[in-house]
């Protein structure tokens, strides 16, 4: 029996546009504390470090809470799952706001955190509703989700002003808990477990969904996604803060340059998911890795004065990047860390299609543990150095250490695949075929 027999267009869309707004929703809360975290570490008086733990916190949840709630998923499906995550999350955002001191702060940042978990529950539902050839748009549509993180950064910062970041909370809450009660309306169950409960099939046991963590590929794709949501994950934490601190804005204004960094790492996701339907996902993941190198080494020189011992005297001489400047290139890294992200999930259900929840819940606990670890090391390096771009420094070698790896797995990957190539020595030095030499050329003396 064919799970996507008898679906129509209209079930698919119907099915991906529930989703992406409930993602939509989620990640905005779950990036909540980038923005009412900076009132909390004034009224606290927290250090760098203490401040980047609380702003880690709640994706820490979220990552680790992707692992079951991927195996929940495809045991129970994404029209109870999704509803259940939200009504749980929403009820742990309403209580935050009666928390006074920053060890509570933790414990309760740690509820919010179950907010994103809500992205492994729509891959896996999404992917049930669409045919493999279209299995990438469809996820890097869902995936634009992520435009939660350009929501909180535009929004919050207005609210924190009206209502106090207590108030913007229960906005939050509130938001979260109609979204959750108008998805199990309106949403339907996805094809694969029509299917099973046609055939009175129970649910996949745990240890089937887990058997393919045991692939080295599957935590290949674990390593890339560290980054292109990680990273991307930390930055949009981190970023309005820098923009207060390195360049003395208010902090309405740094949570809008901070939002047009977030905006194309999440709108353009679906085209990574086309780009990765179309041309591969590995030569996606390439031009992610190649061009964040290149951003990324820029963002990572600091402010710095210069003087020469000139023919006539010292020369002195400045450079560092205006804000314009600065704003612009985390636009285009936002961009190409977007397309990484659809590149990696592309990969997954067509590998692992039955194994989605599983394997795309431990490839997002890695990614999401890299938006825990890298804001706590963000502090630590402001706190140690000193140096307000030492975090962009941290990232670059973190993608130049990836790429290498990246290249060399698939250098062996081909070499497997055809074990002529490995006595091809001479391919890179000269063409297929010599030139041959013109009639009557010799040597000449």
């Amino acid at each position: 029996m064919n799970a996507l027999e008898g679906v129509t267009r209209a079930d698919q869309n119907r099915a991906l546009a529930l989703s992406t707004f409930a993602f939509t929703v989620c990640f905005a809360v779950w990036t909540i504390f980038s923005i009412i975290g900076v009132r909390i570490k004034q009224e606290l008086g927290l250090s760098d470090t203490q401040f980047g733990l609380l702003v880690a916190t709640p994706v820490l949840t979220g990552s680790i809470s992707r692992i079951f709630l991927g195996v929940w998923t495809e045991q129970f499906g994404g029209r109870v799952m999704f509803p259940l995550q939200m009504l749980i999350t929403a009820v742990c955002v309403w209580l935050l706001t009666s928390v006074h001191t920053y060890e509570v702060f933790l414990l309760a940042a740690l509820g919010v955190g179950l907010a994103g978990g809500s992205f492994i529950i729509g891959v896996a539902y999404v992917s049930r509703w669409y045919e493999r050839e279209r299995q990438g748009t469809a996820l890097g549509i869902f995936g634009a989700g992520n435009v939660g993180a350009a929501v909180t950064n535009f929004v919050a910062p207005f609210l924190v002003v009206s209502l106090g970041w207590q108030g913007t909370a229960r906005v939050y809450a509130v938001a979260l808990a109609i979204t959750a009660v108008l998805f199990y309306l309106l949403a339907t169950t996805d094809p694969e477990h029509e299917r099973r409960k046609a055939q009175g099939l129970g649910p996949v046991s745990t240890a089937q969904q887990l058997a393919p963590l045991k692939n080295i590929q599957v935590w290949r794709f674990a390593t890339y996604y560290f980054f292109v949501f990680g990273g991307f994950v930390a930055l949009a934490s981190f970023l309005p803060r820098y923009y207060v601190g390195a360049y003395g804005l208010p902090l309405t204004t740094a949570g809008v340059f901070a939002g047009l960094y977030s905006m194309p790492g999440s709108v353009f996701r679906a085209l990574g998911g086309w780009m990765s339907d179309k041309w591969g996902a590995r030569a996606v993941m390439y031009l992610t890795f190649i061009g964040s190198l290149a951003c990324l080494f820029v963002m990572s020189y600091p402010r710095t004065r210069y003087v020469i011992d000139g023919i006539h005297g010292p020369i002195a001489f400045e450079f560092g990047l205006s804000v314009e400047v600065f704003v612009a290139i985390t636009v285009v890294l936002g961009f190409l860390m977007s397309l990484g992200k659809a590149a990696v999930y592309k990969h997954i259900p067509v590998y692992y299609p039955n194994h989605v929840g599983a394997v795309g819940g431990l490839v997002g606990m890695i990614g999401g543990l890299g938006g825990f670890f890298l804001p706590i090391a963000f502090g630590a390096l402001l706190d140690l150095t000193g140096v307000w771009t030492a975090p962009y420094m941290l990232l670059f070698a973190l993608v130049a250490v990836s790429t290498v790896w990246m290249h060399v797995a698939i250098r062996r990957m081909e070499r497997a695949r055809h074990p002529a190539l490995a006595q091809e020595t001479f391919l890179s030095d000269v063409p297929e075929a010599p030139v041959p030499a013109e009639p009557g050329a010799g040597a000449r003396g």
